[in-house]
């Protein structure tokens, strides 16, 4: 754990793990002393999967072969698991169309293993790039090496995080089998089947059990201000700064990670995604009597640094950003459920408390 901030993600073992993975990698590499050495885990990042680090050393035909590998594992069931499915080869083929079709610069999958006979889910090894990553634990408006940025620095990486979204967002899907990426769920365009998805998760995660006032409200106001839709473009998902490494000296992009919510949606989904992310961060540290990063991704300047890129006009990113506070909402709800099943904290009576967020997302919705 980090200082003892970071929540709990899997019961599997370690050893265990390491064991039953060596044993399938000599397999993969057909050398039977073949090493995995430096196992861990990442810290202070997100959670809704297990990541595992390692370094490989095998023999080949022609040499001797030393690589930092990354594997990423679905979550077990019994673990509480923070989404409904975890399609790995989803995230494994978004991850190659992304590669083949932009610039983007996205690890190269060595490995993809759908059974659960190896390691009792399914999982995939790719190539570990060098960089660094704003935190999510502790939050990277709280300190590090963002927060100790000048300003120029951080509009670099601002500018190159929307340039992320805007090259996704201009993959031409009429040249490519998108059908892997379609929600099966009510609405006659993308962005309604986007919106319908979310509200079957919110009812997986709550169930009969309980309803979250400010989620409730989101959904509603969602519904009576529908917005204008642009559009239909891959959509990253989980697009924010934490989820993209930069070089160790530099504020450019290393590596784009965490494909798990990519789907169909217009630009605004994930750019309101990455201005609210950063909202959330912000009242955080304002909570907490911090100053934060209080300049930094704003909705005008990301808008703006899109139409520079793309030479188009992305609609008011208001409806988005309060779409992404409700979706964050549900995984807040979701990820207090893991911490009650690891007996980190309770539930209370006052259900929305599990929603750090919940008075921001108010008054968003509040604002006229």
């Amino acid at each position: 754990m980090a200082d003892g901030l970071e929540p709990q993600r899997t019961s599997l073992n370690e050893d265990e793990i390491h064991a039953q993975l060596l044993s399938w990698f000599r397999k993969k590499v057909s050398d039977q002393t073949a090493s995995i050495s430096d196992f861990g885990r990442p810290s202070g990042s997100g959670m809704s999967s297990e990541t595992l680090l390692f370094s490989a050393t095998w023999d080949t035909e022609e040499s001797k072969e030393e690589r930092d590998l990354v594997a990423r594992l679905a979550p077990t069931p019994q673990d509480i698991p923070v989404f409904p499915s975890y399609d790995l080869s989803l995230q494994v083929d978004v991850m190659q169309l992304v590669k083949d079709q932009t610039k983007i610069p996205v690890p190269k999958t060595l490995w993809l293993e759908e059974s659960h006979e190896v390691l009792g889910v399914p999982f995939f090894v790719m190539e570990k790039i060098a960089g660094r990553v704003p935190a999510d634990i502790p939050p990277y408006v709280l300190g590090g090496w963002l927060f100790d940025a000048g300003r120029e620095e951080r509009s670099r990486l601002e500018k190159s995080a929307v340039n992320i979204i805007a090259q996704i967002s201009q993959i031409d899907l009429s040249t490519v089998d998108t059908s892997f990426l379609e929600l099966h769920t009510k609405g006659d365009t993308a962005l309604k089947r986007h919106f319908s998805n979310q509200m079957d998760y919110y009812s997986w995660v709550v169930g009969s059990q309980r309803k979250h006032p400010v989620i409730e409200a989101a959904s509603e106001w969602l519904q009576n201000n529908w917005p204008e839709e642009s559009e239909t473009v891959l959509s990253w998902g989980d697009a924010r700064i934490g989820n993209i490494m930069f070089g160790l000296e530099t504020f450019q992009p290393t590596a784009v990670l965490d494909w798990e919510m990519a789907g169909l949606a217009p630009v605004e989904v994930d750019l309101g995604w990455m201005v609210f992310l950063h909202k959330f961060f912000q009242n955080i540290a304002e909570a907490l009597e911090f100053e934060g990063m209080p300049d930094f991704m704003h909705s005008e300047k990301v808008s703006n640094y899109y139409s520079q890129i793309t030479g188009k006009t992305s609609n008011d990113l208001r409806w988005f950003e309060i779409y992404a506070g409700m979706r964050h909402a549900i995984i807040m709800s979701r990820i207090n459920d893991r911490s009650v099943h690891f007996g980190e904290t309770e539930w209370t009576d006052d259900v929305d408390s599990s929603i750090p967020h919940r008075d921001l997302l108010w008054s968003m919705m509040s604002e006229n």
